[in-house]
């Protein structure tokens, strides 16, 4: 389990965060808000990319700060914008994130091939990055958040870009996942939270508003 306790997060005198507290479990959580309403921050906080201001995070009853790398090794996360090699391949590419991510050599080759075929590039694993569409891209990052299998896994705006069949595939595979991950999910395709989410956590102004399971039952 992975718990928030009254996160804050400042920059400089200006308060963007008002101490969010959230239990998270196995499941799909869907993050909505306006525009720099601070679910960015949120979720680059929970990776442990962005350190809060105050306040503590919890893995499993654990400071995440005391299990440092440990922690990190749990997570996968997609942000907006990925950087790729353009002359790599799309599975050249997933298995130097997976080799960053410390998966062994035996469990990468099967674990790439996995991620390439849940996301649908498997028949494009040897062309290069640069011949990628957009929507492709997306596809590639999502297959790199998930090749180390990780616990916790946060998606940042996963279906820019993606056309109604591939959103329908990813829809399918983090359903799959949510078995046994905690999934949080930020988009402003209000549709695909309906669909998918377990939760809402809805965040205005860095204030948590609403945090409740889907049909109408708060998560307490």
């Amino acid at each position: 389990m992975l718990e928030l306790i009254d996160i804050k997060k400042r920059y400089g005198s200006k308060e963007v965060l008002h101490g969010i507290s959230i239990k998270f479990e196995n499941g799909i959580y869907g993050l909505i808000g306006p525009n720099g309403s601070g679910k960015s921050t949120i979720m680059n906080i929970m990776s442990d990319v962005l350190d809060m201001s105050s306040g503590k995070i919890l893995y499993n009853g654990t400071d995440i700060k005391e299990l440092d790398d440990r922690y990190r090794e749990k997570i996968g996360f997609l942000p907006q914008n990925v950087g790729y090699y353009p002359n790599f391949t799309a599975k050249k590419t997933i298995e130097y994130f997976g080799y960053l991510r410390g998966v062994n050599k035996k469990e990468l080759d099967s674990n790439v091939e996995q991620v390439l075929r849940d996301v649908n590039l498997y028949e494009n694993r040897n062309d290069k990055v640069k011949s990628f569409s957009g929507g492709m891209k997306q596809r590639l990052g999502i297959a790199i958040t998930c090749v180390a299998n990780p616990e916790i896994i946060i998606f940042d705006e996963p279906t820019v870009g993606l056309d109604p069949e591939e959103r329908a595939r990813f829809k399918n595979l983090i359903r799959k996942l949510s078995k046994t991950k905690t999934i949080v999910l930020s988009t402003h395709i209000l549709s695909d939270v309906e669909e998918v989410a377990d939760y809402i956590i809805l965040i205005k102004e860095g204030c948590l508003t609403k945090f409740e399971k889907i049909g109408g039952k708060d998560n307490e």
